[in-house]
């Protein structure tokens, strides 16, 4: 991997709050490259060694561990690069999913320039287990379709990840109700981000 820091944009919230969707909506704006690390273990063969690892951990509502998560963040970066799926000098990550813990955040932070934390916010969560329920049939999502395991998920989520947000600036974190209609929440997601037009994201969206 490059040892230049990728300007980079985290998308932050519990599971199904609406990361992937605000990442592809965002990733379709000329400029940003959507990155969801789920898609990435998601996209592993199941019956390779690391598919299996992987489905160990997530059909249990639990965090794959850090050194995992983070070699195979860096060999997938590095593989777009590579095949010019993603250009550094030109193009801000939005990152979906990573980093989870304190651990990632303390690993990744050598490798990112963080631009801006979309902390997605719901109070009731019922809303997203009900929106997880609809994913999994849906998308055919194994790890959403036990409501046990996804409120261990969140379990997980509070206790593992939400302490993530403390390694970082707090003037760098915008929370965003992410209860809206997903074009309402782009539009409190942009205008969040459109300051850096003419700022940080400048040259990168030139």
């Amino acid at each position: 991997m490059s040892t230049d820091r990728f300007k980079s944009l985290l998308l932050f919230g519990p599971p199904g709050i609406g990361k992937g969707t605000q990442g592809a909506l965002l990733g379709a704006i000329p400029g940003f490259k959507h990155l969801a690390t789920g898609d990435i273990f998601r996209s592993l063969d199941r019956n390779s060694a690391l598919g299996q690892e992987f489905l160990k951990y997530s059909t249990k509502g639990l965090l794959v561990p850090d050194e995992l998560t983070m070699r195979l963040w860096r060999e997938y970066v590095d593989s777009l690069i590579e095949h010019d799926q993603y250009n550094p000098a030109t193009e801000v990550l939005v990152l979906d999913g990573i980093p989870r813990s304190r651990v990632q955040a303390k690993a990744i932070i050598e490798h990112i320039d963080v631009l801006g934390i979309i902390a997605l916010r719901c109070p009731d969560l019922d809303v997203i287990v009900k929106r997880l329920g609809r994913r999994a049939i849906q998308q055919g999502r194994p790890d959403d379709a036990d409501e046990a395991v996804i409120r261990r998920r969140f379990g997980v989520f509070a206790d593992q990840t939400t302490p993530v947000l403390e390694c970082f600036d707090d003037d760098l974190i915008h929370e965003i109700n992410a209860v809206q209609r997903p074009a309402n929440v782009l539009r409190d997601v942009l205008a969040v981000i459109l300051p850096y037009v003419d700022g940080e994201f400048k040259d990168a969206l030139e």
